[in-house]
């Protein structure tokens, strides 16, 4: 989607608290970033940069491969 000409992007999560290093332990603000079902957000919703959004990627299956995040979580009701 583009922006129109003179139109500023909102920041993103990360420019906004100034965080430079996406760090796989911290499971809050990974957290930040998945659906209530474990999936990760894509980057329409999260406003981070492609190279953001791939180190999000990476600590989040770090994590994940750790167990300090569940690959999948039953919220959904059947």
């Amino acid at each position: 989607m583009r922006l129109r000409p003179g139109a500023q992007r909102k920041p993103s999560y990360l420019e906004e608290h100034s965080i430079d290093y996406i760090d796989y332990k911290d499971t809050k603000l990974l957290q930040r970033f998945l659906k209530p079902t474990g999936m990760i957000l894509p980057r329409r919703l999260t406003r981070l940069s492609g190279i953001q959004q791939r180190a999000l990627t990476k600590a989040v299956k770090r994590a994940r491969h750790l167990a300090l995040l569940p690959f999948v979580t039953d919220t959904e009701a059947y």
